[in-house]
């Protein structure tokens, strides 16, 4: 049966769907840490769920949420391939991917508001165990939703346009996402008097947070027909066995090693965000969201210069100056103080507007990138294992994700005053700042090795060699 053609309208809907999860994932990487951790101070956001968990470090130097973070690797390593080989080898009425969707949005919005609900017992041990849980099971809802998400990317995104299209569009609802994230004390403060004080307002900012998100991953679920619009036949490949034959792909590869350490380096830069803001600029937490917003203009403004020019200049040219723009935003951060001119903080200001342009590459080509080496998978073996592809590299997301939540609680332990009071010193932050840049410089180098046009070349090469065998038949 001749399928729909896919459209930019089918992508937009796509799209809300990233809206979605991002705003989830914002909600865990901005405001987990800050809430539950570091100085406590009146009126301030910073720590004010800290008397629920255990604050000391656990086992060396690793706090709670960095064992917590260590262990979720080790499970989502089980999760990712297994979630990812369920859908490539599904054949539901409904696609291959859908269904997932349509299945885990709303648990996934539960769950992620859980997290700041549910650990509140009298008893510090049952919330450390709460907490360890629902964070588990954040990270297995977030795999079920976006793994089949991602693996859509591929699918629709059936043309180089539409591949850098959809990859756009995305990246415009992750920014819009993760930037309604940070505006959660703002709407924290509107609902204090309704919701009984300043712990109530966070609870209900964040839950209608999740309940926004959740509308917003189910609507590209029930407005997509995927039968209508893909092709997809079930694979037949077993999960592990499929996995290893991803990771055997040398162009893969060679693009996964500096994935990790840019979302090490980026989930870094967005975790400390709020605390580089008011500790080391001196900017309040309600302010915070008014430069996020510049920094999400600035990126926004960018994003057609980013789609017109990628064809042109090359994705991995880009993707290297986009790493390169990140490292000297990590070192300004590093740097910067408390300076104003007005009422203007000028290190805030900076920081904002150059993070702008690297967000808008790096928000929008690496999706491509994954595209296009599974497509040439596909076309080289007659299996199309995009859900592997993209669990790889939510994997790998995970992963940087994971080791930048634990180097980064290891580094801004909270030290103890002789009153017994808890404070981190400024130059903790600064030094997160500091790891970050200098993991982007080696994401930089690292893509190097990737081989960009090799890729292409041989996917036209091959379409053009199916062409030929379909026409001869």
């Amino acid at each position: 049966m001749q399928k729909k053609p896919i459209t930019n309208k089918i992508l937009w809907i796509f799209a809300v769907g990233q809206f979605g999860w991002s705003l989830l994932s914002g909600i865990i990487s901005t405001w987990l840490v800050h809430l539950y951790t570091g100085n406590v101070s009146e009126g301030a956001t910073n720590g004010i769920f800290s008397r629920f968990i255990t604050q000391a470090p656990l086992l060396a130097s690793l706090t709670l949420f960095g064992l917590i973070t260590a262990v979720g690797r080790i499970f989502d390593a089980v999760t990712d391939p297994l979630i990812a080989s369920w859908s490539d080898r599904s054949n539901f009425k409904g696609g291959r991917r859908i269904p997932f969707m349509k299945a885990s949005a709303i648990p996934f919005a539960f769950i992620t508001a859980g997290v700041f609900f549910i650990p509140t017992t009298a008893s510090e041990g049952l919330n450390n165990t709460l907490m360890f849980v629902l964070l588990m099971l954040f990270y297995l809802f977030m795999t079920i939703y976006c793994t089949p998400y991602n693996a859509l990317i591929a699918e629709l995104g059936d043309t180089q346009q539409h591949r850098i299209n959809v990859s756009t569009y995305i990246s415009f609802t992750y920014i819009a996402g993760f930037s309604i994230a940070t505006f959660m004390p703002n709407l924290a403060g509107m609902l204090e008097g309704a919701a009984g004080g300043q712990e109530g307002g966070i609870r209900l900012a964040i839950g209608i947070m999740c309940a926004v998100a959740a509308v917003a991953m189910l609507i590209p679920s029930f407005l997509i027909k995927e039968r209508q619009y893909i092709d997809s036949k079930p694979v037949k490949t077993p999960a592990f066995k499929s996995l290893l034959a991803t990771f055997k792909d040398g162009q893969f590869r060679r693009f996964v090693y500096s994935d990790v350490i840019y979302f090490f380096a980026v989930t870094l830069f967005q975790t400390g965000l709020a605390d580089f803001e008011t500790n080391l600029m001196g900017i309040s937490s309600d302010k915070t969201f008014l430069l996020t917003v510049l920094m999400t203009v600035v990126s926004l403004s960018l994003y057609p210069v980013v789609n017109r020019l990628a064809p042109r200049a090359g994705k991995k040219k880009m993707i290297i100056i986009g790493f390169f723009i990140y490292a000297g935003v990590f070192l300004i951060t590093t740097l910067s103080n408390a300076a104003t001119v007005g009422s203007v903080h000028i290190f805030g200001i900076i920081v904002a507007v150059v993070a702008g342009i690297p967000m808008a590459i790096l928000g929008i080509l690496p999706q491509a990138c994954v595209a296009d080496v599974s497509e040439l998978s596909t076309l080289r073996t007659g299996e199309d294992r995009s859900g592997m592809f993209f669990a790889a590299r939510t994997f790998a997301m995970k992963l940087g994700q994971a080791l930048s939540m634990l180097v980064y609680t290891s580094i801004t332990v909270a030290k103890l005053t002789s009153d017994g009071e808890k404070y981190v010193e400024q130059s903790q932050y600064r030094t997160v700042a500091a790891v970050a840049a200098v993991t982007c410089l080696a994401g930089a180098l690292l893509f190097f090795l990737y081989k960009e046009k090799n890729i292409l070349s041989e996917i036209v090469s091959l379409r053009q060699k199916k062409a030929s065998e379909e026409k001869a038949e």
